[in-house]
């Protein structure tokens, strides 16, 4: 799906979503513009403020209100991958050189805290209360799923439970109130920003499954990084956690984890046990089960255009390649 699918009627405002996102992150000190420019002229899918935007079409649509919780959304995302590429240590993101590899760590921590000051500096033009107390709390559970990645690295013993709580915090929550404030933002009934809010958390939560999928069975050229790179990190995702409970798999796979961790081994040989047992069928399946959650939370809703183009996003998040 291209850009001007995903965005529907959108396009026009999107442009200027685009450019404002970048005015956004200009000040006073030459080096953070610049560095903060860098991850955000990569691209990247801008799908939170689109859904922003679409949430706001069920209310009365105002893009300059709703362009102040769509930019300051994409900031704290894009805030979040900076500091993410420290932690993991990462060389490429969207196919071009991290902050953290071409400015270095000290640097890149820097940017990530810019990037959200300046999502919080326009956040605080909207006078709405109830805005401000559900970003903050999002903001509170992205830095817990953080912390729980960290902690859990190379932890070959978590449950599928415990992966679902981290994604929840980590990606799934700043979708889903993505719809959600786009609703609240653009005055829509208090029952149609609840369903927009399932309908986000569970698209969000298929889309990180389907990353972490893509991370082991995508090319570099599709995924803009080197295959692999959650677990050469340490992160055991989803596909993974199925793959142990195999028990044909699960020794050569614990020693190849090992080996991993230690330094001494690629990932190759740990993907290709991945790939030749059922872990990547079991979450393809279960990722397509938080897409038909979204699509029964989307059908109470009133029938306009732009619900048929949530629907199409919801399709596109299960069978994307990138």
């Amino acid at each position: 799906m291209k850009r001007m699918q995903i965005f529907g009627l959108l396009n026009k405002d999107m442009d200027q979503i685009e450019k404002e996102l970048y005015r956004s992150v200009q000040g006073d000190d030459d080096l953070l513009t610049e560095t903060s420019l860098h991850l955000l002229k990569a691209g990247g899918k801008r799908l939170r403020p689109v859904f922003v935007l679409m949430g706001g079409k069920f209310g009365q649509y105002d893009l300059e209100k709703l362009k102040r919780v769509a930019i300051p959304l994409e900031l704290i995302h894009s805030a979040s991958l900076v500091h993410d590429d420290v932690i993991d240590d990462a060389e490429l993101r969207r196919g071009e050189l991290t902050v953290k590899a071409k400015w270095g760590d000290k640097i890149a921590m820097y940017t990530g805290d810019y990037i959200y000051a300046k999502a919080l500096v326009m956040t605080s033009e909207l006078g709405n209360p109830r805005i401000h107390q559900i970003l903050s709390k999002a903001m509170v559970e992205m830095s817990i799923g953080e912390m729980e990645q960290i902690r859990d690295f190379f932890n070959s013993e978590q449950s599928v439970r415990h992966y679902l709580r981290r994604i929840r915090r980590k990606t799934a929550l700043l979708i889903a109130i993505s719809c959600q404030l786009g609703a609240l933002a653009a005055d829509a009934e208090p029952d149609t920003a609840r369903l927009l809010y399932d309908y986000g958390y569970n698209v969000g939560m298929a889309f990180q499954i389907r990353d972490d999928l893509l991370d082991l069975s995508g090319t570099e050229k599709q995924i803009g990084k080197p295959p692999g790179s959650d677990m050469r990190q340490g992160n055991i995702t989803l596909p993974v956690i199925y793959s142990l409970e195999d028990q044909r798999l699960r020794s050569a796979l614990l020693t190849e984890l090992a080996s991993i961790r230690e330094g001494n081994s690629g990932v190759g040989r740990a993907i290709d046990l991945i790939l030749s047992g059922e872990g990547i069928s079991r979450a393809e399946e279960l990722a397509s089960r938080y897409i038909a959650k979204a699509l029964a939370a989307l059908d109470q809703l009133p029938s306009n255009r732009t619900k048929r183009n949530l629907k199409d996003i919801a399709f596109f998040v299960t069978g994307r390649s990138y």
